[in-house]
């Protein structure tokens, strides 16, 4: 049976709703440096020791948002993984590219807060350890097409990298083990450079990098998010002239 809630947790949820709307405001006008309390209590109407109720800082507000917008993208990689054709040897690329393509989407949807999780960092925040969960499931949603590959022998293991795992070899083990997965050192240190190339593409193109460079935007995301998956042996075989 689902939970009813009463009535002021009802309010306090439509509150903090309501917080969060207005600083997501204030991040577009503004930027995330610039942030304040006492402005989105200003602005709706409270004084600013009722809004300290709901946030005691300004970095609870921004850890807030920021879990807010990691959650967001995550979810929307999941549904678009999720909506793909089932795994197989002609679908690891599709998937992937779903997954990609997903990614793109929501931050040209939504620039501001892509921003404040993959822009400038904020001048005297520090990420707590609550963001590492949200912030994590893009990376495993990519991370579930390599394994699906590879636990069908349909993933052929990347040409080069085996520089890059020795110097991060204690890492690629560690969160190899982390993530329960069986793959060697060499292809997971790839897999977090990748990681690292698709948002590269993204933040380019959302920080406006490509204008008068690249006007076939969607073409050319297409073209290298698919190198990158062919860098980690997705869609070298059946479905790599796709």
């Amino acid at each position: 049976m689902p939970k009813i809630q009463g009535a002021r947790e009802r309010a306090r949820t439509e509150v903090t709703a309501a917080i969060k709307d207005e600083a997501r405001r204030q991040l577009t006008e503004q930027g995330a440096a610039r942030l304040s309390l006492r402005a989105v209590a200003r602005e709706l109407g409270m004084v600013s020791s009722a809004l300290y109720r709901y946030f005691p800082s300004r970095d609870d507000l921004l850890t807030a948002l920021i879990i807010d917008a990691y959650d967001a993208v995550g979810a929307a990689a999941e549904r678009a993984l999720d909506a793909a054709p089932a795994p197989s040897p002609d679908t690891h690329l599709e998937r992937w590219l779903a997954v990609c393509r997903a990614v793109r989407a929501w931050a040209l949807d939504h620039p501001h807060e892509y921003a404040l999780i993959y822009g400038s960092p904020v001048p005297g925040y520090s990420a707590p350890q609550a963001t590492t969960g949200p912030a994590s499931r893009v990376a495993l949603a990519l991370i579930t097409v390599v394994g699906e590959a590879a636990a069908a022998g349909d993933l052929r293991a990347p040409a080069d990298g085996a520089e890059a795992a020795a110097g991060m070899r204690e890492d690629a083990e560690r969160l190899a083990e982390q993530l329960g997965l069986a793959l060697t050192p060499t292809l997971m240190a790839e897999l977090v450079a990748t990681w690292s190339q698709l948002f590269g593409l993204v933040s380019f193109e959302v920080f406006g990098q490509f204008n008068r460079v690249v006007e076939a935007r969607e073409e050319f995301f297409d073209h290298a998010a698919a190198r990158l998956a062919r860098g980690l042996g997705i869609g070298t075989g059946a479905d790599g002239d796709a």
